[in-house]
């Protein structure tokens, strides 16, 4: 298993994505499938400002995935980043809250100061698998001279093709972590 995502039969090894596409992570992690009542909490905590629901989805990060994120050797976390312009607008970025939570709660450094989303994309929910790819395309950065830990984990709040986390992780691993790893609140049902 790598990323987690519902299989269709149980012969299977990958989900239709990882097994289409390298992936750069090493595995992967999400609470819950997204659906009702999840996507619903996820759109409120996202896009109607109710960022206290990061402490809840973190809590249950922790608690759920406490153990495994140890197992993996994780000595920094990061989020996923979103661009200025969409973050000044929303005024917050969900993914952060959701990795100083979990930072927090498991006593490992958080990194807001390393990925970058240096072009506006649109927001993926509304494309296609191939015009997810092409919107990433050059999205993100890694910032100059940051020296990175051996072991991430990378924090997002939706995993639905896993677009935003392979390229994500990429940079990290260009920039220097040796193994990235991910956690999200939901993962798309993939079937």
């Amino acid at each position: 298993m790598r990323c987690g995502k519902p299989l269709e039969k149980a012969e299977q090894e990958y989900c239709r994505d990882c097994s289409r596409q390298d992936t750069v992570y090493e595995q992967g992690r999400s609470m819950w499938v997204h659906r009702e009542p999840v996507s619903r909490a996820i759109y409120k905590f996202k896009y109607e400002n109710k960022r206290n629901y990061g402490r809840i989805f973190a809590g249950e990060m922790a608690e759920h995935c406490g153990a495994q994120i140890r197992r993996w050797g994780i000595e920094e976390i990061i989020p996923v980043p979103l661009h200025p312009a969409r973050k000044r607008k929303r005024g917050y970025n969900q993914a952060e809250i959701l990795a100083e939570e979990l930072g927090g709660l498991l006593h490992i450094p958080v990194r807001k100061d390393v990925l970058y989303r240096i072009r506006n994309t649109r927001p993926q929910k509304s494309l296609n698998d191939t015009e997810r790819i092409r919107n990433l395309k050059g999205a993100f950065a890694v910032a100059k001279n940051q020296k990175l830990k051996e072991k991430v984990l990378l924090v997002d709040d939706i995993y639905t093709t896993g677009n935003t986390i392979r390229r994500t992780a990429k940079m990290l691993r260009l920039a220097g972590a040796q193994k990235v790893y991910f956690l999200t609140i939901s993962i798309g049902q993939g079937l």
